[in-house]
């Protein structure tokens, strides 16, 4: 199962659309993960449109219409792997133990809010994933996001893509 991730989208505040690399991804992938701050509902309805299957939760910016249309946290269980979503996980000290305390039952566990990108694994073995912002970089050199493949209960082939800059 190949997976798309990204988060922190901010449209169309940060910019006009989605980079061109990333929507066209979207067509290869059996699913598309979004860890929130989209800002405005139309991105969402584009991802709805365009994903085979979109795994989604609304973060910090965003407003009454996208927290009435998605979760706090999200779970799916893909290619034998238990994922969750979630926009923001705290501070990054101490990051990892927290995560595995507040979710044991997950292997996978997709965040945002930083911009910044991070792969991690728990003690216990949760991995923690943050694609990054493919339109704000904040103070990184590039805008970013993820792709992976879940098989047989394993996640591989995870790839930082970093996009060109605008």
């Amino acid at each position: 199962m190949r997976l798309l991730l990204m988060s922190d989208t901010h449209l169309p505040k940060r910019a006009k659309a989605l980079p061109a690399p990333l929507l066209d991804e979207i067509p290869d992938a059996d699913l598309v993960v979004h860890a929130g701050d989209w800002v405005d509902a139309a991105t969402l309805d584009l991802l709805e449109d365009r994903s085979r299957r979109l795994l989604a939760v609304h973060g910090n910016n965003d407003g009454p219409e996208l927290r009435a249309r998605l979760p706090e946290i999200a779970r799916a269980e893909l290619g034998r792997l238990r994922f969750g979503v979630i926009h923001e996980t705290g501070p990054a000290q101490g990051r990892e133990a927290r995560c595995a305390a507040r979710f044991p039952d997950l292997d996978v566990l997709v965040f945002g809010h930083s911009h910044i990108p991070w792969d991690t694994t728990a003690p216990g073995g949760l991995r923690l994933l943050n694609p990054g912002s493919p339109t704000d970089r904040r103070r990184r050199p590039y805008c970013t996001y993820l792709t992976a493949t879940a098989d047989g209960g394993r996640l591989t082939d995870v790839v930082l893509h970093r996009l060109p800059p605008r």
